[in-house]
């Protein structure tokens, strides 16, 4: 049976201290005894041609790394020397998260799951100093997105953020935020996959928000690094780390997490910011609310359309409230999430075939002009 991986969201819980164990490697079955004296090894024969070796000779001050090495190595230091100041660490009294200063007005953006239902915080610079208030200015839990305002800005450094459609798989980038709250953490790796879709899974197992277009990367991502950064070779923020993928039997997968596009998350941040809300979401929706929908065997059947708003393109084609959506386009949709990764790769405006289950148990097909997901769907 093939086991599907979890993608959970990657806020730390505010817990006590972490607790960290030296590692210290033993040799079983070697004995640490002198050597018997009745026993002695004869002594090797060099080959007369061979030079003797002295291993001092070979000392780290006669030895330096290739070139092309000390350059990429230099190029890090500059890239976080440049970012590092930027980035923040955000406490509620449910937890902590990461966050990128965005403007020298001290805003701040960040994950939706980090800022939760709290509307105030406390925000400290990963470079250290005082902790500093802020309160919300919006999220967009949708997309996972949230800007909060510092009210104290005076020092405060914006990170550059670059085009992320410009990425490619393979490019080196780097990870900062609070794991675990340790402040200012650096991880590194690369651009594993671009264009995933992905849903996020809250601790307690309810569905998260569905990010388009994510950013797979093997730089390590763990609790606390949500809404940090992930940062190119030439200092620019391309990602906001959000999810990390658990197997269900092993546990935490390491080398796969996923961040939101920069372009997202600027274009996003910058609606919260001038409207209070997010105008334009760029995202499709049938204009419905919904629940999935269980069988008899207590498997997901389907999506159960609970509230059809009225003018929509779902209402148009005739979806009613207690109907049960089977597929959009062929792609099968037994659960609210999978309805929602479907609609996510669809622009507003489009056309697509919807199959759906009646209350009185018939199928049908029909043809819905999909509308533009609202902020608070």
């Amino acid at each position: 049976m093939r086991i599907s991986p979890v993608i959970t969201q990657v806020t730390a819980r505010s817990a006590g201290n972490l607790a960290l164990a030296l590692a210290v490697a033993t040799t079983a079955g070697v004995a640490c005894s002198a050597p018997s004296s009745t026993t002695r090894a004869a002594p090797a024969t060099p080959a007369s041609s061979a030079p003797h070796h002295n291993p001092s000779q070979h000392t780290s001050q006669n030895m330096s790394p290739p070139a092309a090495a000390t350059a990429v190595e230099t190029a890090w230091e500059q890239v976080i020397k440049q970012v590092l100041p930027s980035i923040v660490q955000i406490t509620t009294v449910d937890g902590l998260g990461s966050g990128i200063v965005f403007d020298s007005a001290g805003h701040i953006v960040t994950n939706a799951h980090v800022v939760g239902e709290a509307r105030e915080f406390q925000v400290t610079l990963a470079t250290g100093g005082q902790a500093r208030s802020a309160t919300l200015v919006g999220a967009f839990p949708p997309g996972d997105l949230a800007v909060i305002k510092v009210t104290d800005p005076a020092g405060l450094s914006p990170a550059p953020f670059g085009d992320s459609a410009q990425l490619r798989v393979g490019q080196m980038v780097l990870a900062m935020g609070n794991p675990l709250g340790l402040s200012g953490t650096v991880t590194q790796g690369i651009v594993s996959a671009l264009g995933r879709t992905v849903s996020g899974q809250a601790d307690d197992g309810t569905p998260g928000a569905t990010i388009s277009d994510a950013i797979q990367t093997s730089a390590a991502i763990n609790r606390g690094n949500s809404g940090g950064a992930l940062v190119d070779l030439y200092g620019r923020v391309v990602g906001i780390p959000t999810l990390g993928a658990t197997d269900p039997q092993l546990g935490a997968a390491n080398g796969i997490g996923f961040a939101i596009p920069s372009s997202t998350a600027s274009d996003i941040a910058s609606q919260l910011i001038k409207e209070g809300k997010v105008v334009n979401t760029h995202r499709a929706a049938l204009g419905i609310r919904v629940g999935t929908a269980i069988g008899d065997n207590g498997e997901p059947i389907g999506v159960a359309v609970g509230e059809v708003t009225r003018g929509s393109g779902a209402a148009k084609a005739g979806l009613r409230p207690g109907d049960v959506i089977l597929s959009v386009n062929g792609s099968p949709t037994p659960t609210t999430t999978a309805l929602s990764q479907v609609l996510a790769t669809l622009n507003p405006g489009s056309q697509v075939k919807v199959e759906f289950e009646t209350f009185n148990g018939r199928t049908k097909t029909v043809l819905v002009t999909l509308g533009e997901l609202s902020e608070g769907s």
